[in-house]
C-alpha cells in the first residue's frame, strides 16, 4: 500500500531504477498478501474450537497452538513464494523505458496471475465454511436456558465481541478481494479489438477501483473493532489514559520540581544578614 501511495500519489517510482528495492517490493507484497487471509484462517478456526461445547476440542483453542500455527504458516510462505525474488526484475518495455514487474514470459504471468486467485477464492471458502460453523455454534449457546448455560457456555461477553468482529473481517475480505480477482481475471485474457479512449478510461477505472477495494482488508481492522467491540475500545480508552496521564504525572513532577528550587533560591536568598 505504501508503493501504491508514493507511485500513484506522489508520482515516485523508486523500484524501477532499484533492483534490490524491486524484488523486495514484489517478494513483501505477495507475503503479506497471503499471510492476511492465513491469519483470518487460524481466527476463525480458534474461534470455533472455542464455541465448540465440547471439552476436548476447546483445549486446542491456546495461545500456544496459535503461536506454532502461525509459525508454521509464516515460514511455509516464506519459502513458497522466493520464486518471486528471482522472477521479479527491472524489465525494459521499450528504449529508455523500465518498469519493475515479473519476468515478461506469458506463462508465469497466467501462473502468477492465477495463484493469487486460487490462494484468494480457497481463503474465501474457507472462511466462509468457518464462520457457518462457528455460527451454528453460537445459536446451539444461545438457545440453552440461562439455568444451565453458565454450566455449559465456553464463551464470554468479550468472546462473542471478537466472533462478531471477525464475521465483520471475512466478509470483507471476501467481498474487496473477490471483485478484484474477477477483474484480474478479465485483464489476464487475450483481447484483439482495438478499445476507444473512452473505454480505455472505463477499463482504467475499474482496474483503479479493484486495487482502492482489495487494499481495504489491510487498513479496516481497526476501525471494525472500535466500532464493534465494547471491550476494545474499553481497552484503548484506558490506554490512552494510561499514557497521557503518566505525560500529565512526568510533566506535573518536573513543574513541582522547579516550583521547588525556585522556593529553595528564594528562601537561601532571604536568609542572607545585609552587612551594616
Amino acid at each position: 500500500m505504501l508503493t501504491t501511495i508514493f507511485i500513484f500519489g506522489f508520482d515516485i517510482n523508486i523500484p524501477n531504477f532499484n533492483r534490490v528495492l524491486c524484488k523486495l517490493l514484489y517478494y513483501i507484497s505477495f507475503l503479506f498478501s497471503t499471510l492476511l487471509p492465513t491469519v483470518l484462517i487460524l481466527a476463525s478456526l480458534d474461534r470455533l474450537l472455542i464455541s465448540s461445547q465440547n471439552v476436548n476440542r476447546r483445549l486446542y483453542s491456546s495461545k500456544r497452538l496459535a503461536y506454532f500455527s502461525i509459525s508454521i504458516s509464516v515460514c511455509f510462505w516464506i519459502i513458497f513464494l522466493l520464486q518471486i525474488l528471482i522472477t521479479a526484475d527491472i524489465q525494459e518495455l521499450a528504449p529508455s523505458v523500465f518498469v519493475c514487474y515479473y519476468t515478461l514470459s506469458s506463462f508465469y504471468q497466467m501462473f502468477i496471475t492465477y495463484l493469487h486467485v486460487i490462494i484468494n477464492s480457497i481463503a474465501s471458502g474457507t472462511m466462509v465454511i468457518l464462520s457457518i460453523l462457528a455460527f451454528k455454534n453460537v445459536r446451539r449457546i444461545r438457545s440453552i436456558p440461562h439455568q444451565q448455560r453458565n454450566q455449559l457456555r465456553s464463551m464470554n461477553k468479550k468472546d462473542f465481541q471478537l466472533l462478531r468482529c471477525l464475521y465483520a473481517q471475512d466478509i470483507i475480505y471476501i467481498i474487496c478481494t473477490g471483485i478484484p480477482c474477477v477483474i484480474q481475471i478479465y485483464e489476464s485474457l487475450p483481447k484483439d479489438e482495438i478499445h476507444t479512449p473512452v473505454e480505455n478510461a472505463i477499463d482504467n477505472f475499474i482496474n483503479q477501483f479493484g486495487i482502492f477495494l482489495y487494499h481495504i482488508p489491510y487498513c479496516a481492522s481497526f476501525y471494525i473493532y472500535i466500532s464493534m467491540s465494547k471491550a476494545f475500545r474499553h481497552e484503548l480508552k484506558r490506554l490512552i489514559y494510561k499514557i497521557w496521564c503518566k505525560n500529565l504525572i512526568s510533566i506535573r513532577e518536573e513543574e513541582h520540581r522547579q516550583d521547588n528550587m525556585e522556593l529553595n533560591v528564594v528562601d537561601a536568598v532571604s536568609t542572607i544578614a545585609v552587612p551594616a
